[in-house]
């Protein structure tokens, strides 16, 4: 049996598929009204009309209502340009934080505030020594000699505000006011089957336009990765990740990012990030710089019928509470173990996907309200979020390659301070330079050293920073004996080597 395989719409991931311009359509479209009788207005007009003649008009209408809906979203939607270093993909496909490569790469973006804020994908701008953001211009209309562009190409360099790739999700800035964008809409509403649109740039082809349907509005690939998804089979490539998915009347479905292919091009399995997700992201972003982890203290579990049966459950489905921490903010709140989860904030609870999600993209400086079952009777808890440790590997997400990397070394590193503490549980270390990710190429000398590492000192000269650790380093000629010391989960070694 052949096994799908997830993949993220990078430039090289893919065989080039062919895209279904829209522009073509309403060339097609134009010529077609030149040689056809005028529209009715009026629906008994129309049912006067003859078989032919109600087709074409039927087709008039939803082009119309495709060139309408492009002309909204295309001027919205950008093209990025990626030079600098990301995480080598393994050969399973997937990405890897601890080995860093010079990359190129292009990929798509939607303007999503006036003042110039793109969401796009976090695997789009990973390691990005220099991004750029090419508006380029649009072609609405083609005729025989005469060609209509709604804008000119312009060209700006972008500042990355925010990055998490969990969420595979960025935030990036261009110095420009008054661009065209899609807002996020609190009042978002997806529907199985409903017409959307997706637009981005596969194979650095901008304002490509394919069409399809909703396949799924809550899909979870890994069970792993609890984050749901918008399941489309509207053909995408190389080059759409952080392009639009937007229905038919414009608004944004989700972020394009990334397919399930067998033979590497489109199949109609793609998939888009939900615009709440993409919305509550961006918030964070704004006003953090980061998303921020949470959590309640208590563990969701599926339930089963057997599950059930032994335990004599009102119900064999939904989501039980396997286990609360003792003096946790759920505990405090009186949630228990045994206690059958029913809505989070009216939403209903079903499975623990649904369970992980609404916990992850609710407003972190407000309770959440959970109502639950416990044995026959409804109660309403009202739960505070506890901020969690960041994970070490997290820092990667905020390696600039261009400032962060000490050549000799082959190690890409941030200083030690007093946010990025809060990535290395049981520091000892009040000063130093956090190691966050490797190079991909062989470093001019074989150093021990591993992720999360905090240099301190190089030959007994205090570390305070990156920049002092490369002075140093700079300072040292070839074939010197070279002596880190060295902070690593928690106990100090040296480490030795030779300069070459």
């Amino acid at each position: 049996m052949a096994i799908n395989k997830k993949t993220r719409l990078t430039r090289n991931s893919f065989a080039c598929c062919g895209a279904i311009l829209l522009l073509f359509a309403s060339w097609t479209a134009k010529v077609a009204a030149q040689t056809s009788s005028p529209p009715p207005r009026n629906r008994n007009e129309v049912s006067g009309m003859n078989p032919q003649t109600r087709r074409t008009q039927v087709l008039h209408e939803y082009d119309d209502a495709l060139d309408a809906v492009a002309e909204r979203v295309l001027p919205a939607v950008v093209q990025i340009e990626i030079s600098g270093f990301g995480p080598r993909e393994k050969s399973d496909g997937r990405k890897g934080t601890a080995v860093i490569e010079r990359q190129r790469a292009l990929g798509s973006g939607v303007i999503v505030d006036p003042e110039g804020y793109i969401m796009t994908n976090a695997h789009v701008v990973a390691g990005a020594q220099r991004i750029r953001v090419i508006i380029a211009p649009i072609l609405s209309e083609f005729d025989i000699g005469n060609i209509h562009l709604l804008r000119q190409q312009r060209v700006f360099d972008a500042r990355l505000l925010g990055t998490n790739k969990q969420l595979d999700l960025a935030l990036i800035k261009i110095e420009e006011k008054g661009l065209p964008y899609l807002p996020l809409n609190p009042e978002y509403r997806v529907r199985l089957g409903q017409t959307v649109l997706a637009v981005g740039s596969p194979e650095g082809l901008e304002h490509t336009v394919t069409g399809g349907i909703v396949s799924a509005v809550g899909r979870q690939i890994d069970v792993d990765h609890p984050l749901l998804y918008v399941q489309t089979d509207a053909p995408i490539n190389s080059g759409n990740s952080g392009g639009a998915l937007v229905d038919r009347e414009g608004n944004l479905v989700g972020i394009n990012t990334f397919i399930l292919t067998e033979g590497g091009g489109s199949e109609g399995l793609g998939f888009a990030i939900p615009e709440p997700t993409v919305r509550f992201a961006y918030q964070e972003f704004r006003r953090y710089g980061h998303v921020r982890r949470v959590s309640i203290g208590a563990n969701p579990q599926t339930i089963t019928p057997n599950l059930a049966a032994g335990l004599k459950l009102a119900r064999d489905w939904g989501v039980i509470i396997s286990d609360v921490i003792p003096e946790g903010a759920a505990a405090a709140a009186g949630l228990k173990t045994s206690d059958i989860v029913l809505t989070i904030d009216e939403h209903v609870i079903d499975t623990v996907p649904s369970y992980v999600a609404w916990l992850y993209l609710h407003d972190r400086d407000r309770p959440l309200q959970m109502n639950v079952l416990r044995g026959d009777k409804a109660l309403t808890l009202s739960i505070p979020l506890v901020e969690t440790p960041r994970k070490v590997d997290d820092l990667a997400d905020l390696v600039d390659p261009q400032k962060n990397l000490a050549g000799p070394l082959g190690v890409f590193l941030l200083d030690l301070n007093q946010t990025n503490a809060e990535y290395l549980p049981a520091l000892r270390s009040a000063t130093g330079a956090i190691v966050v990710a490797r190079v991909d190429y062989a470093p001019r000398v074989d150093a021990d050293l591993q992720i999360g590492d905090v240099i301190r000192s190089v030959n007994g000269n205090t570390v305070r920073g990156a920049d002092d650790l490369r002075v140093e380093l700079d300072r040292i000629s070839v074939g010197t004996p070279v002596v880190l010391e060295v902070e690593r989960e928690g106990v100090y070694r040296f480490v030795a080597f030779e300069m070459e």
